[in-house]
């Protein structure tokens, strides 16, 4: 999408419109023009997208509306561009109109799921080897 009034750059990378399991950016830059603000806007077509279930204008109508004036609302905001580490430019910004933040688990109570989930797996393995076992029993085949 190029606005009308300006030739912008555009730049896509991993971060913020998803579809078919892929996250995009798309960067719009007015040449020759400093950036003081950096406007996000977070898509959310409801669904999830592929090859039989593309992404639509209907998807893009609040995304083309807002972007005109670069409005916030839940899905969009601005951040001062002077607030972006100079280092190394890391645009992941997380919404803030999202309401919640994430819950990150520490690693060690990741690993005792995995456990635990590898305990359970193990387990219904065992019974369901069993059940096999007495099913070629059954059978006479064995």
């Amino acid at each position: 999408m190029k606005p009308a009034t300006s030739t912008p750059c555009s730049i896509c990378r991993a971060g913020t419109f998803q579809g078919a399991g892929v996250k995009t950016v798309v960067l719009f830059f007015d040449k020759g023009a400093p950036t003081r603000n950096i406007w996000f806007y977070q898509l959310d077509p409801g669904r999830n997208l592929g090859k039989t279930n593309p992404l639509n204008d209907d998807d893009l109508a609040e995304f083309v509306e807002l972007q005109k004036n670069f409005a916030a609302s839940p899905k969009s905001w601005s951040v001062d561009a002077a607030t972006i580490d100079q280092t190394t430019f890391d645009l992941s910004v997380k919404n803030p109109n999202n309401g919640h933040a994430a819950a990150h688990r520490s690693p060690a109570e990741i690993l005792d799921e995995i456990a635990a989930l590898d305990a359970e797996s193990t387990t219904v393995l065992e019974i369901s080897g069993r059940c096999y076992e007495r099913r070629v029993d059954n059978d006479g085949t064995r």
